[in-house]
């Protein structure tokens, strides 16, 4: 699947201490999109350096400030670059590049504003405690945003330019992925789901699962605050092509 006519599409990679992981994924994806652009998230091994060497285009944070933070940064580099839409997924090779067409394949059928990534399959393989969480946030995500995103966590994504730029987003952590689909359901915004599999790459992780669950708890507490739009024109899908 080659990228849609008359679209741009820049793929953005955060990453932090990926050194070993980042230059596949980034020779990997270039062969599916306009361009790459890695965010270095304050990494203290060669994570920039061998993102570079592989032909993205790389974003040095002094510190580590956060998945949220790198996000934004990636996509104003994309947008910077005159790409209107970008495809986020992680450094740490849990998203398969591969599943990249599938995306962009959904995008040129059905044109919604966002795709996001469903793990459904081999998801005996995500830790119990993170299962856990996903079915709380993805349960209480849909209820505050009118829509049935199946994994509200999950970072592998299709955004349209438009719609990033749309939506005020105030965290800087991991639940600002939740935040940003809380809000866009709110604004109307069209998402679907692509159905991906579950994949946990040897090594530690950088989550924290006590304190990303205080900040996903306290993210869900202040979408309380402002109801849902009862004329949202949002509506999610499931797409099955290219499955398995």
């Amino acid at each position: 699947m080659s990228i849609p006519r008359g679209v741009c599409v820049c793929a953005i990679v955060p990453a932090y201490n990926e050194g070993a992981r980042v230059g596949r994924i980034v020779e990997s994806v270039r062969n599916f999109v306009s361009a790459v652009v890695v965010v270095d998230d304050g990494s203290t091994d060669d994570t920039a350096e061998r993102a570079t060497a592989s032909g993205a285009q790389v974003l040095r944070h002094g510190h580590n400030r956060g998945k949220g933070v790198a996000l934004r940064s990636g996509c104003a580099a994309a947008f910077r670059m005159g790409c209107d839409s970008v495809i986020t997924l992680d450094g740490d090779g849990q998203h398969d590049p591969e599943d990249v067409p599938r995306f962009l394949d959904c995008f040129e059928r059905t044109r919604p504003d966002i795709i996001v990534g469903a793990r459904v399959w081999g998801r005996s393989e995500m830790p119990l405690h993170r299962r856990l969480n996903n079915g709380l946030v993805t349960t209480v995500g849909r209820w505050l945003s009118g829509t049935s995103v199946i994994d509200f966590q999950c970072g592998y994504r299709f955004i349209t330019a438009e719609t990033w730029q749309n939506v005020d987003l105030e965290t800087t952590g991991y639940e600002m992925e939740t935040e940003f689909l809380i809000r866009a359901g709110r604004l109307g915004y069209r998402i679907e789901n692509m159905p991906i599999r579950t994949v946990y790459p040897r090594g530690t992780s950088h989550v924290k699962p006590l304190r990303e669950m205080g900040r996903f708890t306290r993210l869900l507490l202040r979408s309380l605050a402002s109801p849902v739009r009862s004329d949202s024109r949002s509506t999610t899908q499931f797409h099955e092509s290219g499955a398995g």
